[in-house]
């Protein structure tokens, strides 16, 4: 089986992986670089900046820790973007050492469709070729979403990929959208001394989380001293000599060094040939496809972020072993009723299932439990004790709908409940198993418990 592969992003590079390991014969076509947005532009470079500030905001608290330290600790921001670069380069380089243990061909260029079992490959330098595939996989994923009132210029107005590469830690810094990304640099650079202002047209921070979570998330952006405004829009925006001067829609004007907007994703659907061999688009500019992740187009697959959904790197990831499975004959479908999510700002956020906004409009009975970190010996022995577990539960069977956690190590402690909820396991059973002590899992229980009234350690409501 010869299949070729646009992207080598989590989408392609795992599908062409696996194909490979099945007995495929597969090239890759990649613009840029291995491991697409995620890992250079995205996912790995904002976590790697994250453990910087992280450790930064550390230092401060050493005192409280019993530790003396003469001297000022100040954040060293060409140390930190080279210790990005280089984390990024060093799994760069994992990826294409796969691609050679497994005879991965990899093709440096844009691919586009010119048939169903053809695809164009147009290099830098202006020379191109067609090469020839049995199957094809688009995976060519999605960028940042631009604003018309605030276009990208690199220098005073950012997209989420400009802030990855400042060389300068800006004074001000004013973040158009308060949802994972946008959050999550507000935290990055807030640590990092930036005057951090947030707006969001939604009533509330990250609006697709549970509204409490939003809530929390709120009132520790708060105690940092970032900003934020809900509920208003950006107006217009002018470019002058003491900075971007931005003005919303209740009539407010902000002045700041620098502008990042962050207000979501576009699909890297153009320009790739769709048009040219027939394949729908959504009314997003989504490839559809079915639960093989096939397109209309017998042979021809897309993954990842082009199928719209969830713009996730792991749900590329997972769409690409569907579809590497589908196309090697072993029958596969893709299962997006438990996807875990999670969001690195400051107190960490992760959740899986669903919000208790959406169970109630599915008139579902439902039950609910709750655990603080503070009430965790161990979160109490790392000096985080902000945040909270919350399990939904079904009132009925006791199953699992949803649960959301905002505190330390949240984007680990959510498989335990991924897992639950996939193989049907119960609040119950949750509550019902023993966790060590001390550590922070012990409150996965303790909100299980909860659901049911049980918490050994919550005082009586």
């Amino acid at each position: 089986m010869r299949v070729a592969v646009l992207g080598a992003g989590p989408g392609g590079y795992v599908a062409a992986l696996k194909m490979a390991q099945l007995g495929a014969g597969v090239t890759v076509i990649e613009n840029h670089e291995v491991g697409g947005t995620c890992l250079n532009r995205g996912c790995i470079p904002t976590k790697t900046l994250v453990a910087s500030t992280e450790l930064l905001a550390k230092t401060r608290e050493l005192a409280s820790f019993g530790i003396d330290l003469s001297g000022s600790i100040a954040p060293n921001l060409s140390g930190i973007m080279q210790r990005k670069n280089k984390v990024v380069s060093t799994q760069i380089k994992g990826i294409r050492a796969l691609f050679k243990s497994w005879g991965v061909a990899l093709r440096q260029g844009r691919g586009s469709l010119v048939s169903p079992q053809e695809v164009m490959i147009s290099a830098e330098d202006g020379s191109s070729g067609v090469i020839t595939a049995e199957r094809i996989i688009i995976a060519t994923g999605s960028r940042p979403a631009p604003m018309p009132a605030l276009p990208f210029d690199g220098k005073h107005i950012l997209s989420s990929t400009d802030a990855l590469e400042l060389t300068e830690i800006p004074r001000s810094l004013l973040i158009i959208g308060a949802g994972a990304i946008g959050c999550e640099f507000a935290c990055i650079y807030r640590e990092l001394g930036s005057e951090v202002t947030l707006v969001e047209m939604m009533d509330r921070a990250v609006p697709a989380e549970d509204a409490e979570i939003s809530e929390l998330l709120e009132r520790e952006l708060k105690k940092k001293k970032i900003r934020l405004y809900t509920g208003v829009r950006v107006e217009r925006a002018d470019l002058r000599d003491d900075g971007v001067h931005v003005v919303l829609s209740d009539g407010r004007e902000l002045v700041s060094e620098k502008v990042l907007v962050s207000i979501g994703r576009a699909l890297n659907t153009g320009d790739i040939g769709l048009e040219t061999v027939g394949i729908r688009k959504g009314n997003k500019g989504e490839i559809v496809v079915n639960e093989n992740m096939e397109t209309e187009l017998p042979g021809v697959y897309a993954v990842g972020d082009v199928t719209g959904g969830l713009l996730l790197a792991h749900v590329a990831s997972e769409q690409g072993l569907v579809a590497a499975k589908n196309i090697m004959g072993i029958p596969a479908v893709m299962d997006s009723r438990v996807i875990p999510a999670a969001i690195f700002t400051s107190p960490e956020i992760a959740s899986v299932g669903l919000r208790e906004h959406q169970a109630v409009a599915q008139g579902l009975k439902i039950r609910t439990g709750r655990f603080p970190f503070r009430g965790l010996g161990r979160a109490h022995a790392m000096g985080e004790i902000a945040g909270v577990i919350k399990v939904i539960a079904d009132e009925h069977t006791d199953g699992i709908l949803g649960v959301h956690i905002i505190g330390p190590h949240a984007s680990d402690l959510i498989h335990e409940f991924a897992v639950a909820m996939r193989k049907g396991l119960t609040a119950r059973d949750i509550a019902e198993t023993v966790h060590a002590h001390p550590t922070l899992a012990e409150g996965l229980r303790e909100a299980s418990e909860d659901v049911h009234g049980e918490a050994v350690h919550l005082t009586r409501k």
